[in-house]
């Protein structure tokens, strides 16, 4: 069987908004390139109204994985797996975290103890 949705050397033939039905991320939910998903397991999945790239995201996702690493895997470009993934958070089949990240600046005193240290190296 000859598959003509895909070719080699151009990529999908089947544009982003075709994928999303021209939709853009719920508003509600912020997703960028470092958010984690995860599929949640013990939930019945229902594939009424899954399109095959949901399906493919709840797949890859036993595991976390970043909305780019989603992206590549499925490849599809970003801005089209925030939408699908806002799809699958309104379902519930999914949960996402956002890396943490401190912005508190290192404490001071620490940072004397270490040039100290290092000084005496």
């Amino acid at each position: 069987m000859n598959d003509q949705w895909y070719d080699e050397a151009a990529g999908p033939l089947v544009r982003p908004y075709a994928i999303t039905r021209g939709r853009i991320p719920a508003s509600d939910v912020t997703l960028d390139v470092a958010t984690q998903v995860m599929a949640l397991s013990g939930t019945k999945r229902d594939a009424v109204g899954l399109t095959p790239e949901h399906v493919a995201i709840l797949d890859l996702c036993e595991r976390p994985l970043s909305v780019a690493e989603i992206a590549a895997h499925v490849k599809v470009p970003i801005a089209v797996v925030k939408v699908l993934c806002s799809d699958l958070i309104e379902r519930g089949e999914v949960i996402v975290r956002s890396p943490s990240q401190s912005l508190k600046a290192p404490d001071r005193q620490l940072l004397q103890a270490v040039l100290d240290g290092l000084s005496k190296l």
